[in-house]
Order: structure tokens, then C-alpha cells, then sequence
């Protein structure tokens, strides 16, 4: 949803060339087709998938490794939950990067949330203002790639709120850690989107396994 709302908002001033990376993650299946569906809402003439089975093979994640359990409940302060890959948004930057180089690209709009989420080190404003520096130090010359993190101070009921006011498809959308067929509703990313409807006072259009919790 996070990504979703993101891409509305770049479409608003840019044409879109949609990135989406397999990484061995429990969900992979869904997350490709929910990619896909997005992608032709928005009608993007650009789309790539992009292959990293090396975050599987170092493993260190739930989302990777299905002997480590999937954290459910809401997030606990000042810890990391076991769903955080190491390092893996600064994969999905060096591709977003060297295909952006190509594509002649003048911003790398990422859906990452750090006010309201699970407080992964890597959806830190910091780090994509440092992965800037990087971009300007690792390109060529005339390479101009800024990052553009629209929605990281957004609440998730913010989210929702604006993503219906820009007609964003959320039930194109999954946010599930778990589940493929219907989301388990019990993961830290379902409690946040649930959570996030919830606040905005709006059904959210996927289906659930659990009832939410009250």
C-alpha cells in the first residue's frame, strides 16, 4: 500500500517504470502479481523484476528463512523485528540506480515508511539521503538521480486517506508477511495496515484470515 500510494504520487509529475525484486521471500508469488496489477493500473511503459536469491541464501530473516518465525502483533519499540532483511533496500537501490542510469531517470521514488512501521534501519531517512551521496559518487558525470521518499513521515491512516483521494487500487495492494491466498491479519504489516484503515475509517478490500483484533 506504502508503494502503491508512492507511485500515485510520482505519477502526478513523472512517467513511471515500475521495479519489483524477488528475494526468496514467503509471499513472492503475490507480490509479483499485486505488482503487475499496479503496474498496468497506472498503465507504466517501463517494468522490470529483478532476480536477488542471494538475500535468500544469506538468510538472517523471517520473510527469507521459514525456520525463524514471522513476528506477529504490533511493533515493539527501539527493537527490530526478525521480518527485516539485512540490508535489502540497498539491493533494490543499486538496481533502481543502474536502470534508472539507463533509462536517463531523474528520480527513484521508494514507498518507505519510517514514522509508522516497523522500524526497519534501512526506511531511515538517513540512509537515503546518504544513498544519494552514492548515486552522485558512483554514476556518470552527467547522471542526475535524486531519491524521492514521499510518504516516510506519513501515518499509515495518512496513507490510506490520500491513497483514496488519488484513487490508488489498494485492493490491487498486499502487505502480508505470510500468506499468499488471504492475508493472515496477525503479522506485524497486517496489524499496521489494518491499523491504518481502521484510523482512517475505511474497510480495507483485501481479504483476511484472522478477525482483527480489538
Amino acid at each position: 500500500m506504502d508503494s502503491a500510494l508512492t507511485a500515485a504520487l510520482a505519477a502526478l509529475h513523472h512517467d513511471l517504470a515500475f521495479l519489483h525484486a524477488n528475494y526468496g521471500q514467503r509471499t513472492q508469488t503475490r507480490e509479483l502479481a499485486a505488482f503487475h496489477a499496479l503496474a498496468d493500473h497506472y498503465c507504466a511503459p517501463h517494468r522490470l523484476v529483478v532476480e536477488f536469491p542471494v538475500l535468500s541464501a544469506i538468510g538472517g530473516s523471517s520473510l527469507t528463512d521459514r525456520s525463524l518465525a514471522v513476528r506477529e502483533g504490533t511493533p515493539e519499540p527501539d527493537r527490530i523485528p526478525t521480518s527485516y532483511v539485512p540490508f535489502r533496500n540497498a539491493h533494490l537501490l543499486s538496481a533502481a540506480t543502474s536502470w534508472g542510469e539507463v533509462l536517463g531517470a531523474s528520480a527513484i521514488f521508494v514507498g518507505a515508511v519510517w514514522e509508522d512501521s516497523s522500524g526497519y534501519p534501512d526506511c531511515r531517512p538517513e540512509f537515503y539521503r546518504a544513498f544519494e551521496a552514492v548515486i552522485r559518487a558512483g554514476t556518470r558525470p552527467e547522471t542526475a538521480i535524486r531519491i524521492e521518499t514521499p510518504v516516510i513521515r506519513m501515518s499509515k491512516a495518512d496513507i490510506v486517506r490520500r491513497g483514496v483521494e488519488l484513487g490508488v487500487p489498494f485492493e490491487k495492494t498486499w502487505s502480508c508477511y505470510q500468506a499468499e491466498d488471504a492475508a493472515c491479519g496477525v503479522c506485524e504489516s497486517c496489524v499496521l495496515r489494518r491499523r491504518g484503515f481502521e484510523q482512517a475509517g475505511l474497510t480495507d478490500p483485501i481479504p483476511y484470515r484472522a478477525p482483527q483484533a480489538r
